[in-house]
């Protein structure tokens, strides 16, 4: 199995990868050998679906039997399998049946490929319904309507090895920024009951998980579907309760959806990271609106103020998209006014595309991709340096560091890799920290000082507890 794209992504592999364990089919690491190949596709933005493209071809050159899922096989359909025929496109309705689908293309049995449909008017449903729905239908999955990738975790099978494992609060989105087509082929928002979440990480944590990140389209809206825009506060401490559990982390926030409430419970509960994964896509007024989104460079850094108001060594990362239809150099500036000011953890930097069942394809004051290109370099290099500047910022504080891989061997000791708190265990940059005791382990979290950095990642030292340097 390849996966590309998101941790959502990820989700939807072990969910896949445990429907097919559970129907005979042995997972192997390598293509050559196999029956076949399974890639999960990505299709967010233009490089994401050349990147899902080449994996396809690639795969097929190993003699197996190809088979494309995930969102670039959903939004495409019949397009991309008559555009690669070496292939077999599946979408998420056929997840269901996934070992029954494999079972067709291995025994050469012809598979038509679904016409794409926009799917905000297939999944208008929320869990509870979609739960009465199953009991309807005698509790058979494919007799539910449309499929929800990533709502199964019974089936879930963890891929990836490590102490950090991502958990789906939801799938799809109800908002229409103009530049994204997610929600066409992700369909509406749905958030998951609970009590299903907390069974899934209790899972997790039996299997050895110690971190959880919670993901979706939107993290703030989850719960509002169900009844209960507070859903999420309440949600987080009971997660951190789970035994084995040490740390919780909630990624994809929307900055005008962040209640609050839900600032305090990420800023002020123990055991979850004080970590803002906001997409604010741009700081410019002007811009946003005309991106279908909210606020601006000065409510953005009031809300970081507020953040760090409670917790002043929270975590802060974005992304931004350059070039988008009608930017100005003025609009440039008050992003760059806004990474400045705003001293960020990480930045993504997007150059924008047209994207087909998005608004923005047919506004007027399109950008040469060469200016394009030119804004993201530039704004690729301010963020290199003021996110090395931020590093630099936490020399002399206390970090608590989740270890991921014992480097004793290399260097020397003692000496583990793993990330902070303000760290996304995928994203933003690791600390190396020594003098780390004997006898820890992956998952563990130790106590160090930030002592040196190199670019965006850290350099620290542990801390050894009083009683244990009494005891030497």
């Amino acid at each position: 199995m390849v996966t590309l794209g998101c941790a959502r992504n990820e989700v939807d592999s072990e969910e896949l990868a445990g429907r097919l364990a559970a129907e005979g089919y042995e997972l192997v690491e390598d293509a050559d050998g196999a029956d076949a190949v399974l890639v999960n596709t990505c299709g967010f933005i233009e490089s994401a679906k050349k990147d899902s493209v080449d994996a396809i071809l690639a795969a097929t050159d190993s003699g197996a039997s190809v088979v494309a899922v995930g969102c670039m096989a959903e939004r495409y359909g019949t397009e991309l399998a008559d555009a690669l025929p070496e292939a077999t496109v599946l979408g998420f309705d056929d997840y269901a049946q996934i070992g029954g689908r494999l079972d067709d293309v291995l025994a050469g049995r012809p598979l038509v490929p679904h016409t794409p449909r926009d799917r905000r008017t297939l999944l208008p449903i929320s869990p509870v319904e979609r739960s009465a729905v199953l009991a309807g239908a005698g509790g058979r999955v494919e007799d539910a309507g449309p499929a929800i990738p990533g709502h199964d975790w019974l089936r879930r099978r963890r891929l990836a090895a490590g102490p950090s494992a991502a958990i789906k609060l939801a799938s799809g989105c109800d908002r229409r920024c103009a530049f994204c087509a997610i929600p066409t082929f992700r369909g509406a928002f749905v958030s998951r009951p609970p009590a299903e979440v907390l069974s899934e990480a209790a899972w997790l944590a039996g299997q050895g998980v110690t971190e959880l990140v919670l993901v979706s389209e939107n993290s703030t809206s989850y719960g509002k579907d169900l009844g209960d825009l507070r859903s999420l506060e309440k949600l987080l401490p009971q997660l951190t309760a789970i035994e084995g559990v040490v740390r919780v982390r909630v990624a994809y926030l929307q900055p005008a959806e962040l209640r609050p409430g839900l600032l305090e419970v990420i800023a002020a509960t123990d055991g979850v990271a004080p970590y803002f994964d906001l997409s604010f896509q741009h700081s410019s007024p002007s811009l946003l609106r005309r991106m279908r989104r909210f606020g601006g460079t000065d409510d953005f850094l009031a809300l970081i103020e507020r953040a760090r108001a409670l917790a002043p060594a929270a975590g802060f990362r974005t992304n931004v998209i350059l070039g988008f239809p009608g930017e100005t150099e003025d609009d440039v500036a008050e992003l760059e006014r806004f990474l400045v000011e705003g001293r960020l953890d990480a930045v993504g930097v997007f150059g924008y595309s047209d994207e087909e069942g998005t608004e923005a394809i047919g506004l007027d004051g399109k950008l040469d991709q060469h200016e394009i290109d030119a804004r993201v370099r530039r704004i690729t290099d301010l963020v290199e340096e003021l996110t090395a500047q931020r590093a630099e910022e936490r020399i002399g504080e206390q970090v608590e560091v989740l270890l991921t891989e014992d480097l004793s061997v290399e260097e020397g000791p003692g000496t583990w890799l793993g990330h902070a708190a303000h760290q996304d265990p995928d994203a933003d940059g690791t600390t190396t920290v020594s003098g780390v005791p004997a006898g820890s382990v992956p998952g563990q979290v130790v106590s160090a000082e930030v002592v040196g950095t190199e670019g965006v990642d850290l350099l620290a030292v542990a801390r050894v507890p009083a009683a244990t340097a009494a005891g030497r």
